[in-house]
């Protein structure tokens, strides 16, 4: 009989449906029924594909669709909404299910994509297949990936101000967006590829940046038996140890922000874009050249954490244009130190200085432009919901609009509410650290034994995951795999903000290194990036060669600086 290519627990599940058993080089026998015919997308309904918990809207064939934004254009092909395991909640007795979409085109190249979430999911993407890196000129299905896409198995709320995070009540919706809806969906998705394509995908791959990264993450280590290539672009793999740090931000930027008539503080103006400005043009002055090129980029951010020191900021007198107050110094510290508790013991990596601490993309995420008591950036909006209701137990219900989050925040205890990510009850048996993280992040020994290949990247100047965390894992990869580097490679990029933006050569390809790795047994020496025009980058077109953790890029000594050619990737000195 031919190979068959469903997962095992789907397998089982459709066992009237697809036999089992016996040799794959086997004929076919009387005890063995052949295949189920394929069925063309009108075709396609929960009671032909005969999977359990499933429901199904009514197919759709979509035409080619050729858009302005080429990452949007789609070929022609066959749409599939639908969800699985429909109930309702014995905590909050609310419906939840775990939606999703797979799209199915028509000129199909044999692989499968599952395109990753983003924040705290509850909204079923469009399955395009987003590439990693800004700029993407196509999407993975129109180069001929079956993509799917999920909510995480729950719906965004209407109340903004815990950020979608109200599903954090229910124990059940807490472990779907963790890692079951992607565990669901997989095999489902494949056995609808089977069904429809008349033969399983011959590669599967994941790919996902912020949140995405955090599921491709999870998978590597959960379902490495699913995927032989992930992509996981600035992971928050430890999501509810970076969620703690949200907390800590604000109480640091609190602690010297401008207070409101009422002695509220007035976060979002803690820095201006000038002390932040400041900040990233005396980091750079002090660590641009140590990689060997004065060209904007901070290549060596370890050589860099010697040489800048913040407290060569402070004003000597009164607070001024060229310099930072005394207590805005400390603030730095403490936020780029880490959170701690009152031992001093960490509780979430520490962060580099670099370039791109001055842009949008990190204020947006840090500190917001709000000049009211109400803040207004990611981490105290997102974060300030997401930390009580879902990276803590038991939930803490914070309701109500204006500044009950940031309240929240700003009387969080370290000592006290930080052990509550690792905490269970009776009926929240997981904890958000169980349910987030992957079981052992250094553990990729069945990816390993079966040949996958892992890409990690992470900019350097991401504000909400931090890459020193990243790097951290993949140096304890490292001591657990002696040849990690022959199945995971981690390229972290100078400047970069969360996933795209900074002052940084943001655009590149990891889905064809991943391919080429997988299927070539070509693995990443380096990838070609290049800064994109429109962007925070001052050097439009620039190319560099991002490298393989601990490679660094270097130049050298003669050609144009804007040419990755005049590059190399090299190994520091330790």
């Amino acid at each position: 009989m031919k190979k068959r290519h469903l997962a095992g627990g789907v397998l089982a599940a459709l066992g009237a449906l697809h036999g089992c058993g016996g040799s794959d080089d086997a004929g076919p026998s009387a005890a063995e029924p052949s295949d189920p015919p394929r069925l063309a997308c009108a075709d396609i309904t929960a009671a032909a594909l005969g999977i359990p918990r499933l429901e199904l809207a009514t197919p759709e064939t979509i035409a080619a669709v050729s858009a302005d934004n080429p990452a949007q254009s789609v070929p022609a092909h066959c749409r599939l909404q639908g969800r699985l395991n429909l109930r309702n909640s014995d905590v909050d007795g609310k419906a939840y299910a775990i939606g999703f979409e797979l799209r199915m085109p028509d000129t199909w190249n044999g692989r499968f994509f599952f395109q990753g979430g983003g924040g705290t999911d509850g909204a079923v993407n469009p399955a395009l297949g987003t590439l990693t890196g800004a700029g993407a000129s196509t999407n993975a299905l129109s180069m001929g990936f079956a993509v799917a896409s999920t909510d995480g198995g729950h719906t965004s709320e209407s109340e903004p101000i815990v950020g979608g995070s109200l599903f954090g009540l229910d124990p059940q919706a807490r472990v779907d967006y963790g890692y079951n809806a992607v565990g669901t969906v997989t095999p489902t998705a494949k056995a609808i590829l089977e069904r429809f394509y008349g033969r399983g995908a011959d590669h599967s791959y994941f790919v996902g940046c912020s949140n995405g990264g955090r599921q491709a993450m999870v998978a590597a280590s959960r379902f490495a038996d699913q995927f032989d290539g992930i992509v996981a672009g600035n992971p928050g793999f430890n999501l509810p140890q970076a969620a703690v740090q949200h907390a800590w931000d604000n109480q640091a930027f609190a602690a010297v922000a401008p207070r409101t008539g009422g002695d509220r503080p007035i976060i979002s103006q803690a820095f201006s874009f000038q002390d932040m400005q400041l900040l990233a043009d005396r980091t750079v002055a002090a660590c641009d050249a140590l990689d060997g090129a004065a060209d904007g980029m901070i290549d060596d951010p370890v050589a860099c954490k010697a040489a800048f020191k913040p407290e060569d900021l402070t004003c000597p007198g009164a607070k001024a244009d060229t310099c930072l107050s005394t207590p805005q110094v400390d603030a730095l510290k403490k936020v780029f130190g880490g959170p701690k508790n009152g031992k001093g013991e960490a509780l979430y990596a520490d962060w580099p200085y670099d370039a791109g601490v001055a842009t949008m993309g990190w204020r947006f995420w840090k500190l917001g432009t709000s000049t009211t008591e109400v803040p207004n950036s990611l981490i105290a909006t997102l974060g300030g919901g997401s930390l009580p209701y879902v990276f803590t137990t038991p939930p803490t219900q914070v309701r109500g609009t204006g500044t009950q989050v940031i309240d929240y925040l700003l009387g969080f205890d370290f000592d006290t509410d930080a052990p509550k990510i690792f905490a269970t009850t009776p009926v929240y048996a997981e904890s958000p650290m169980s349910f987030m993280t992957p079981p052992d992040p250094t553990d990729l020994g069945t990816l390993k034994a079966r040949g996958g290949k892992m890409i990690v990247y992470h900019g350097n100047s991401d504000p909400v995951f931090s890459v020193n965390d990243t790097i951290a894992w993949y140096q304890g990869l490292r001591r657990a795999h002696a040849d990690a580097s022959d199945f995971a490679r981690l390229f972290t990029i100078p400047g970069m903000n969360h996933c795209s933006g900074g002052p940084a050569t943001d655009k590149f390809d990891m889905v064809t290194a991943i391919v080429d790795w997988v299927e070539k047994g070509v693995a990443p020496a380096s990838i070609l990036a290049s800064a994109r025009p429109g962007s925070d980058a001052p050097w439009p077109g620039r190319t560099r060669p991002l490298c393989p953790y601990p490679q660094q890029a270097r130049y050298t000594g003669s050609g144009s600086l804007e040419d990755a050619k005049n590059f190399r990737c090299v190994t520091p000195a330790s």
